[in-house]
């Protein structure tokens, strides 16, 4: 093994190309660490939100950026049973995060610590998960799971019977409903208030659970989509408001008896149940667009998720 590696680090978080290739020390495994060698990391908005300053929670200076990968393990340290060398393994999005409710914003990978996005990291033998060995899944499959799956998983905890779903695009729509099963979509651009359009394919009843992608931009759409008493889980802010725009949300759910509920992806057990329940039943993680661990492919991978046209997840390969 190589003694040093390639890392990318942003400096100014003032745009997705201020993203710097540098090459630093490997990292030795301590007591009860792992030393993972990555293979694939999958991108998640939030990684746009803080390479431009967007993101709302505290970011480190100078930070390794990204949250969600998969690796193997090349190392172990003296105090770590469970695993051995050659495991495939993802880490959970907040280390030391492993059960019940987050308790503060202190924890997550490519944010207030240090992230993925680079060959090698050393990890709490507490934070991994080690991949089904049957599964047929690629690295990059498993490693777009921690984010998405968990947040999926942590908002649900099961399925509800009636799948509806939002999207700007027709295209996008077509092959969700046609490969995922939606029972209905709804163009978003072609319905810009698209509750009126939730409420007529729900006869008025409305839908049970919605995932709130939009943040304060959308909310007021999905409480008077949402059916009385639902839930609608606040998975992102991809559509702030303007302060003078903001919706009277406490007003507006106590409309619909209904609990609007901030979703800060999951624990190390919540990621633990979604990746048993994904291989035991070998459900497909879709992922589009694979870009090589270049300078060139880093900022390309940042750049094709910035135009927000993708339906799978966009992963960058080290590996």
């Amino acid at each position: 093994m190589a003694s040093t590696q390639t890392v990318f680090r942003l400096n100014s978080r003032k745009n997705i190309v201020d993203l710097t290739k540098v090459e630093e020390e490997i990292p030795k495994a301590a007591a009860h660490e792992v030393l993972i060698k990555i293979h694939s990391v999958a991108l998640n908005y939030r990684d746009i939100a803080i390479a431009t300053s967007n993101y709302p929670f505290p970011v480190k200076g100078n930070v390794i950026p990204v949250s969600d990968a998969a690796g193997e393990i090349v190392e172990i340290g003296p105090n770590v049973q469970g695993f051995t060398i050659g495991d495939l393994v993802i880490a959970n999005f907040n280390p030391v995060h492993l059960y019940g409710p987050m308790k503060d914003w202190n924890g997550g990978l490519g944010g207030p610590v240090d992230g993925v996005l680079r060959n090698y990291l050393t990890i709490n033998a507490n934070s991994i998960i080690k991949v089904p060995k049957a599964s047929s899944l690629k690295a990059s499959q498993w490693a777009a799971l921690v984010c998405t799956g968990t947040t999926a998983w942590n908002s649900l905890y099961g399925n509800v019977p009636l799948k509806l779903g939002t999207s700007s695009s027709d295209e996008k729509l077509a092959y969700v409903k046609e490969k995922f099963g939606a029972d209905y979509t709804i163009n978003y651009k072609t319905y810009p208030e698209w509750a009126k359009e939730v409420q007529r394919i729900t006869q008025g009843n409305g839908v049970d659970h919605i995932f709130e992608n939009g943040g304060s931009g959308t909310i007021k759409q999905s409480i008077e989509s949402v059916a009385f008493g639902g839930v609608i889980s606040v998975i992102g802010f991809l559509s702030p408001a303007k302060q003078e725009e903001m919706p009277d949300v406490a007003g507006l759910a106590l409309s619909k008896g209904c609990v609007v509920r901030g979703i800060n992806v999951g624990s190390k057990q919540l990621l633990e149940e979604c990746v048993r329940f994904v291989g035991s039943h070998n459900l497909d993680i879709p992922v589009e667009k694979a870009f090589p661990f270049t300078e060139e492919g880093v900022k390309a991978a940042y750049k094709y998720l910035s135009e927000g046209q993708h339906i799978g997840k966009i992963c960058i390969d080290p590996e």
